[in-house]
């Protein structure tokens, strides 16, 4: 018998060939759909594996599906969903496709912040060349500096990975602090996967600890009932003076009130950031005005080969459920991610 497949995201010609050659054994539909009334009740049964963002069908809908295989990496605001509920369901998220884009991301944000270069467009913008400028925009050097990686899964490993050439000590928190290995999946050639760039690992009930030892703190955490408000006053009174903060993780993990303090009180130089507790900001923030805070919409993880590595990952996946092996990224409702 066929493994049933349905697509709902809109993927090219060429990747849904790509995905129907990984076996003879699948037949493959892919309708790209903005809501599960657009799949027929016919389609809808048959279904085995789901790939999809954000269309989820009813569980009565589906009697026949065993798999869903999410388009993202963070999937938290899908948990109470009844399909997720159903007994025996593999769920599988897309962690580690993006990592290469958002490491890249992260970089450069590090490399903005300590450039100082919000403080130089603004310069530019009122076209300005300011006598005391090496005063003003005396660089944070990264050589030599220490780097606080919250959460060493497939985003902190790449971030590791593109700072070598910088001379940083890297330190990262992660669940098994006594494993530095990774098993899950990652884009070839990219991450850290021994865990060997990686100078020391910390227990997450260390985290203080670990960040006041660090002049970069990059958060990278998925949201769960333990990493929500994780990075909070007590975190920042531990900073070191003039530390900067990057959050590429998921809205909540940072709390802002606390970010917004510790800003104004000098606690924190300065401050990037791609996700926020509500989305989209509200123009009512502080945090749009602040010259040492660089806001971006959430587009940390977007990039032109997102669905070429989505499939590519999808395809290992495919492989691996039609061998009984254990599939790539499964979440786990305990851990939350």
């Amino acid at each position: 018998m066929s493994v049933e497949v349905l697509i709902t995201i809109p993927f090219s010609e060429k990747l849904i060939r790509q995905l129907s050659a990984v076996s003879p054994k699948i037949n493959l539909t892919a309708i790209s759909a903005a809501n599960s009334s657009e799949i027929s009740a016919e389609i809808w049964a048959r279904t085995e594996v789901l790939y999809t963002g954000h269309v989820l069908p009813e569980p009565a809908q589906v009697p026949s599906l065993r798999w869903i295989q999410f388009h993202f990496a963070g999937i938290d605001r899908y948990f109470d969903e009844p399909v997720l509920q159903k007994d025996g369901l593999l769920v599988t998220t897309l962690s580690g496709a993006a990592a290469p884009q958002v490491a890249e991301h992260v970089l450069t944000m590090m490399l903005a912040l300590s450039r100082k270069l919000p403080a130089l467009l603004s310069t530019q913008k009122k076209s300005e060349w300011s006598k005391d400028r090496f005063e003003l925009f005396s660089p944070f050097e990264l050589n030599g500096r220490t780097v606080g990686i919250v959460g060493y899964g497939s985003i902190g490993r790449q971030i590791a990975h593109l700072l070598q050439p910088f001379g940083v000590t890297i330190l990262a928190t992660k669940r098994n602090g006594f494993d530095p290995r990774d098993d899950g999946y990652a884009v070839e050639g990219t991450g850290d996967p021994l865990g060997d760039l990686v100078h020391r690992l910390y227990p997450p009930q260390a985290l203080r600890s670990m960040l006041k030892e660090c002049n970069f703190i990059v958060v990278t955490v998925p949201m769960t009932t333990e990493t929500n408000n994780m990075i909070n006053a007590t975190i920042f009174d531990a900073l070191k003076p003039g530390s900067y903060l990057i959050d590429v993780s998921r809205g909540g993990i940072v709390n802002h009130n606390d970010l917004i303090e510790a800003i104004k009180n000098n606690k924190l130089a300065g401050a990037a950031l791609d996700v926020f507790p509500e989305e989209p900001l509200p123009r009512s923030s502080p945090l749009w005005q602040n010259p040492n805070v660089i806001i971006t919409p959430h587009i940390s993880g977007g990039s032109q080969y997102y669905k070429d590595r989505a499939a590519a990952l999808f395809s290992e996946n495919l492989l691996r459920y039609l061998s009984g092996l254990q599939l790539y990224n499964l979440f786990d409702r305990k851990r939350g991610y």
